[in-house]
């Protein structure tokens, strides 16, 4: 056995060929036993209660790997782990040896074949030998069309989908989206491409489902996302607990069926994570973000039959992605409460994912403070037009927005690309009209991680207003990424149609934010403008300086063009609703003044000094006895925005950005999925084995560096497009 196990220990009258000792002992061996051995049904049925060291668990791989090949035991147990599975959908009896047997296969499967794929040598990952000898005889009842990876994973997605979470069967289902991660662990060490020839055994299989399974199975995770399943602590109840087995170790994540082969604990999963909530809903996301973000090419043997070689036009005109099901059936998903149909009365072909669409709202809106939580309505909003639709008619959006604006508020302790997520959904949001509005008619009695000063009575509006300028700043003196600066613009700029009634303490914000990039400008004008006037000769260094100097200044050019758009739409379409802004541009007139002759800002700023010409007009008319107070300004602006006339502006097309996905987010998506996943769940990954994302470094750290730092793959390139009505 190669001393692994060493000397058996037997127990009680248990005969030495009974004990867990020796069953683990043949399984990691050099004899192969037939599918059909009752080896089998001694190994699966026996409480597997072994406390290994890792030393020891990591020796019994290295035995089992070497082995494999030969017995191909992980094969086997796939298939009987399938066929317990069957078994466990078909009887309602939790307490059946189905069940035991099922626990006993899946983790023992999880622990080796995590071994195998961590330390596979192969692309294809031939070495994980997923299937029969030839000279096996195979079984009746396992299909010879169909690979083992393909019904091991039918038959797991068929209990996900089928079998109740209950008090009984949650150790179950908690162990089986721990299988899944660890199958679709391939991914990490590939590249975020994936060619058509690329092969992930797991995840091929996984996509090659019928898609009545894949709409269960979201279905399914959704709904376990949604309730919240938590882990029952009476571990009496559970017949799998060996007795003595310490309270204290089952409330760690990965932790739960610890014992029922003991190869120890942290050799599979982390002990460092503290258990969450709800295990089985984080590990029911992390699930649902790997399948619905895989994504791979066709190449171009997919079109080999289709294509005219002689005609131009038949040729693709760019690479194409074969349709992913799950994303297919995340976009597709319904409400449960509204039956969708067309405008001649027909409901929507084939079948759906139906969900409560008010309780997934809700419970986002608890969850938003963690990335994957954010990562799923992003998904949502994204890609479920009816989703999106729900959300922006809900009164009550202050649910979703506030964990949102407290994400940005605490962007110090956020990652860049969770801080990114959250301004793309803000931004998706921000392209209905109707949000805009409702937004402002949304009053919130106070706003208590906001620590700068009090709010109270403030319109959930003039917070994002507020959030999103502070966003700016927090932006421009520690990040100085463009792409952060583009998509708050770009979502103030869809507000400003729209705002109403806006704060005293956004008007001032928002004003500040004029200043606060005009002050970055004028400090590279003036360093462009001394590197023209040094001598010639510089170097190749030198000149390539100055041209990314000259093109940060034009960037910077926009973004204060883009927000005089922003306080001119504001003047134009709602001055008499906001005083406050009248008050803060006159409050802050001169910062406007160096910027008067600017050609890119001239026609802009002409309105700007047309209205405070207006009102400075109107205060110079009054009589005051004494100082003028902040009150008695905001009073004289009231009153005379009753006689104001927008008549003599001039009118600009009104800004609007909208998102568009880049055309390969899988560069981007795949690897931080697996980043939040590895972070979070407790599945303790060798870092050398990982090529999917740089891993050199303790994962949280790794996430927080890498995240402060453009990337091939980087949220910074996907889109923001802008449409200006005719």
């Amino acid at each position: 056995m190669g001393g692994v196990p060493s000397t058996p220990r037997f127990s009680g009258g248990s005969r030495p060929h009974e004990t867990a000792e020796y069953l683990i002992g043949a399984f990691i061996g050099e004899k192969s036993f037939p599918l059909a051995s009752d080896y089998w049904q001694k190994l699966l049925e026996l409480p597997l209660n072994l406390h290994w060291s890792s030393d020891r668990v990591q020796q019994a791989c290295l035995h089992f790997a070497q082995n494999n090949c030969y017995t191909r035991h992980l094969a086997k147990i796939l298939i009987h782990l399938s066929w317990c599975l069957q078994e466990c959908v078909s009887t309602s009896d939790a307490s059946s040896s189905a069940y035991v047997k099922a626990l006993n296969a899946v983790y023992v499967s999880s622990v080796f074949l995590k071994h195998l794929i961590e330390n596979a040598k192969t692309d294809n990952f031939e070495d994980l030998y997923m299937s029969l000898n030839e000279s096996e005889e195979i079984p009746s009842n396992v299909p010879k069309e169909q690979s083992i990876e393909h019904l091991v994973v039918n038959s797991v997605l068929n209990f996900l989908g089928r079998v109740d979470v209950r008090s009984d069967t949650y150790l179950l289902h908690y162990e089986l989206l721990n299988f899944m991660l660890v199958a679709l662990s391939t991914q990490l060490l590939s590249g975020p491409s994936l060619g058509a020839d690329d092969i992930h055994p797991f995840f091929d299989a996984a996509m090659s489902q019928p898609t009545s399974l894949v709409n269960l199975a979201i279905r399914k995770l959704l709904v376990n996302y949604i309730m919240r399943p938590r882990f029952p602590l009476k571990a009496s109840s559970y017949y799998i607990f060996s007795e003595g087995y310490r309270p204290g170790v089952l409330q760690r994540v990965g932790s739960v069926a610890a014992n029922l082969v003991l190869l120890p604990l942290n050799f599979f999963a982390s002990s460092s994570n503290e258990a969450s909530r709800s295990p089985l809903a984080d590990n029911s996301l992390n699930i649902l973000l790997i399948l619905v973000h895989y994504r791979k090419s066709l190449g171009m043997d997919h079109f080999k039959d289709k294509i005219d070689y002689s005609s131009p036009d038949s040729l693709p005109k760019e690479e194409s992605f074969f349709e992913n099901p799950y994303c297919k059936a995340l976009e597709n998903a319904r409400d449960i409460e509204f039956d969708r149909v067309d405008v001649e009365g027909n409901a929507p072909g084939g079948p759906v994912v139906r969900l409560p669409f008010a309780s997934l709202f809700d419970t986002l809106g608890m969850c938003l403070a963690d990335e994957t939580s954010a990562l799923l309505l992003y998904s949502l909003v994204h890609g479920n037009s009816d989703f999106l639709e729900y959300v922006l008619v809900r009164t009550d959006l202050d649910t979703l927005l506030m964990p949102l604006l407290e994400t940005l508020y605490n962007a110090p302790r956020r990652t860049s690309n969770q801080i990114y997520m959250v301004l793309i959904i803000l931004l998706i949001l921000s392209q209905d009209s109707s949000f805009n509005a409702s937004i402002h008619k949304l009053v919130l009695p106070s706003v208590p991680w906001y620590q700068e000063r009090v709010l109270h009575q403030i319109s959930l509006g003039s917070l994002m207003v507020i959030i999103l300028t502070r966003t700016v700043k927090y932006n421009l003196s520690k990040l100085r990424d463009v792409y952060l600066h583009t998509n708050c613009l770009a979502t103030l700029a869809n507000m400003a149609p729209h705002v109403h009634r806006l704060s005293g303490y956004a008007s001032q914000r928002l004003v500040s934010l004029f200043d606060m990039l005009a002050r970055k400008y004028n400090k590279l004008a003036e360093m462009k403008n001394d590197k023209m006037h040094v001598p010639n000769g510089e170097s190749k260094e030198e000149n390539s300086l100055q041209d990314d100097m000259a093109a940060e200044l034009h960037i910077y050019t926009d973004f204060l063009r883009i927000v005089l758009e922003i306080l001119n739409a504001i003047l134009t379409y709602s001055l008499p609703r906001n005083p406050e802004v009248v008050y803060a541009i006159m409050h802050r007139q001169e910062v406007f003044q160096p910027f008067k002759s600017h050609p890119r800002f001239n026609e802009l700023l002409d309105n700007i000094f047309m209205v405070l010409d207006f009102f400075n007009s109107r205060m110079d008319a009054q009589k005051m006895d004494g100082e003028w107070s902040v009150e008695k300004v905001l009073q004289v602006i009231i009153v005379n925005c009753r006689s104001w006339r927008v008549d003599g502006l001039k009118m600009f097309t009104q800004l609007r950005f909208t998102y568009e996905q880049e055309s390969h987010p899988e560069e981007f998506f795949i690897p931080y999925v697996w980043q939040l996943v590895l972070s979070r769940s407790g599945l303790n990954f060798s870092p050398g084995s990982i090529h999917l994302f740089p891993a050199d470094l303790p994962l949280q750290d790794n996430i927080d560096e890498e995240a402060e730092k453009p990337q091939k793959g980087d949220m910074k390139g996907n889109e923001l497009k802008i449409e200006v009505p005719v």
